[in-house]
């Protein structure tokens, strides 16, 4: 495997993601925000966070596979959530865990999360960016 995850000591241990990744690889790889679009590009779950969050993660694999990745190399990944506050982790967290367990990995790779005023489309409530590393 090409990433290492590390949380340094002197740092906060979160749950959901490591605060460090050490890639070894050869080819950098990086997937455009995926959103909650099926493959004719159907909004997946309107209105509903977790379903969106689960739809993009999904997407993320779909890409991953593409080019022979999966999210084992996945080295950051970036949230965009729209009108983001605290009370809407909870979802966001229920969409990261049924992803992942459909995609039977451990998604923890140091990740960022900001706040949108709102994506390129309307319905969409979260846009999701991964950079990998492949051997």
């Amino acid at each position: 495997m090409a990433i290492t995850f590390v949380n340094p000591s002197g740092l906060p241990e979160i749950d959901v993601y490591r605060q460090v990744s050490i890639a070894s690889g050869s080819k950098l790889i990086f997937i455009a925000g995926q959103v909650a679009w099926d493959a004719e590009g159907v909004t997946i779950g309107e209105g509903d966070l977790a379903a969106q969050v689960e739809q993009s993660y999904l997407n993320i694999g779909t890409a991953l596979a593409e080019v022979g990745g999966s999210f084992d190399d996945v080295a950051k990944l970036t949230f965009y959530v729209v009108d983001w506050t605290p009370d809407k982790m909870p979802p966001l967290l229920e969409g990261i865990s049924r992803a992942a367990a459909k995609l039977g990995v451990t998604p923890v790779p140091p990740a960022t999360l900001i706040g949108v005023a709102a994506l390129d489309v309307p319905d969409h409530l979260v846009e999701i960016e991964a950079t990998a590393i492949l051997d």
